[in-house]
């Protein structure tokens, strides 16, 4: 296996926020606490173990044994779960949504890199133990963004109504998909394991947060991942102070909005990500997800006859923290009120609103996380790779859009010269010429002269455009080879990890494919990873 990298700027797949961030560019200094390296994690340990309650480790251990009954656990996962009631136990989180069947690929880079961030630190830190967790979210309702998953280019999808928390959702209806699933992976190779993964996963748990966590445990049996379901009672409890200044007092309201104006400050280029709504909380009840507003001074659940007082509200709060749900802006409070969490790794739209969140955090005492972009790969098996030098092509060439790198690419290989770069500067030098006589004679004539020279360019301009079609047509055979490679190790124009599911990888390397990403991916590299399989 060849392994390259490249910076995450020259991908062109990357926002001016993540590029600047990775850049560690002096403006977004106030929107996050410490950057990722290394040398940073011994403050932000401390940070963390003045400002994390030893109540609350007692929480999440007896939280973590109860959803894990029932759960085949690896020696690792155990003992890593044992290990978070010491205070000397931290933990590195990711999150992801409960997509059938893992969803795209880079659900694999978010858990590997999380993984591999926490053995670097063990050996960094012995004094201490580092946890890796992933955090799912299984009370999202966004089912349209989960229900499928691509293979060979098919969407495989779970076609069902559903409405409430994903995590509860039944697995009924899921033989079908099976079905589906296996008949386009044929009986060919490495099948009989897909299938059977599938199979355990969905097909022998009654609910998707139970499918997902053997999908997870399975991937990772022995890399002691530690996976947590915020839809728990005994965790909820510990949110219940910061939903009510959230409902009560819009806490979060006010610092984020600060802090968007603050980041359009600093960058007009820079994407607001989320918005902060007045009350950032769902409620959460018997296949019901809806969010809850203040409507005529009462609390309003949207979409139902449900109100609440402010006294009623109190009142449910303390009585069933169960039925609020955070949403995109109260969940990352929620996970650093439960966890000893040192950083959060996510991709690029994700670490966009954590930069939105720190003045949040400041302001009700909760500790801000540093925050790590997840690894990002593209793997290249050997068919592709051959390809690649068979076209002469470097793989970072594959990154451009499509007719930039068909152009490229004619003009590499045609046996004419298709640059009018050299006739445009003696046009520009002729041109000099005769705004000097222009100067000296008449000045009234300067804009005839521009006006020609502006003709003569944009004519050269369309030759070379025609010329350039004219070899695109002769060399049709090469523009196609290089257009259906790159459609392929670029799905739709996107990149490998956001379209293709890791089967399509799997049939490819099989059980090579995590233990290779485990042992290339590095969490601290801060690039883009190309594997090259030779």
């Amino acid at each position: 296996m060849e392994v390259e990298c490249i910076p995450f700027k020259e991908t062109g797949y990357f926002s001016q926020l993540i590029c600047d961030y990775l850049d560690q560019k002096k403006d977004l200094s106030p929107f996050f606490s410490r950057y990722p390296l290394p040398e940073n994690f011994g403050d932000q340990i401390q940070e963390k173990a003045a400002n994390y309650p030893k109540a609350n480790r007692k929480v999440l251990v007896d939280a973590l044994k109860k959803q894990y009954q029932g759960v085949e656990v690896s020696k690792g996962t155990q003992k890593n779960i044992d290990a978070l009631s010491k205070e000397n136990t931290f933990t590195v989180v990711t999150g992801h949504q409960l997509n059938l069947f893992t969803g795209p690929l880079y659900f694999l880079y978010k858990i590997v890199s999380t993984i591999n961030l926490a053995k670097q630190l063990n050996k960094e830190h012995p004094k201490n133990h580092f946890v890796p967790v992933y955090w799912m979210a299984t009370e999202d309702h966004d089912f349209d963004e989960i229900n499928y998953f691509n293979l060979h280019g098919k969407k495989v999808l779970w076609n069902k109504k559903a409405s409430g928390a994903v995590g509860r959702l039944s697995t009924q209806g899921l033989e079908e998909v099976f079905e589906i699933f296996s008949a386009e992976l044929g009986n060919l190779g490495l099948t009989d394991n897909l299938k059977e993964l599938f199979k355990k996963a969905y097909l022998e748990h009654s609910t998707l947060t139970e499918a997902t966590r053997y999908l997870a445990n399975a991937l990772f049996a022995d890399q002691g991942l530690v996976i947590v379901d915020g839809d728990d009672k005994s965790l909820k409890e510990l949110l219940v102070p910061y939903a009510r200044m959230d409902m009560l007092d819009h806490t979060p309201y006010e610092k984020i909005s600060e802090t968007i104006d603050a980041l359009g400050e600093a960058s007009p280029d820079y994407n607001i990500q989320v918005n902060p709504r007045q009350i950032n909380y769902f409620y959460l009840k018997d296949g019901l997800r809806e969010r809850i507003i203040l409507k005529k001074g009462k609390y309003h659940v949207i979409n139902t006859h449900i109100d609440f007082t402010e006294e009623e509200l109190l009142k449910e709060l303390d009585e069933h923290p169960e039925r609020f749900s955070p949403n995109v802006v109260a969940r990352p409070l929620y996970q650093e009120v439960i966890l000893p969490n040192l950083c959060y790794i996510g991709g690029g739209g994700e670490l966009a609103y954590w930069l939105e969140l720190k003045s949040y955090f400041d302001e009700v005492g909760v500790t801000f996380p540093m925050l790590m972009l997840r690894n990002s790969a593209l793997l290249i098996t050997e068919k592709q790779s051959e390809k690649v030098e068979r076209m002469g092509l470097k793989v970072s060439h594959l990154f451009m859009k499509q007719h930039s790198l068909i152009n490229k690419k004619i003009r590499d290989i045609s046996n004419i010269d298709i640059d009018f770069s050299p006739q445009k500067k003696l046009l520009e030098e002729q041109f000099q010429h005769m705004y000097e006589l222009a100067e000296q004679t008449d000045k009234s004539f300067l804009g005839a002269v521009k006006a020609q020279e502006v003709k003569q360019k944009k004519g050269l301009d369309n030759l070379e455009k025609r010329l350039l079609r004219a070899q695109k047509r002769k060399l049709k055979d090469h523009v196609v080879r290089l257009t259906d490679l790159q459609n392929e190790l670029f799905p739709n124009q996107s990149l490998q990890e956001r379209q293709l599911n890791f089967s399509e990888i799997y049939l490819e390397m099989g059980d090579e494919l995590i233990p290779l990403l485990l042992d290339t991916l590095d969490p601290f590299s801060h690039n883009f990873t190309i594997l090259k399989h030779q």
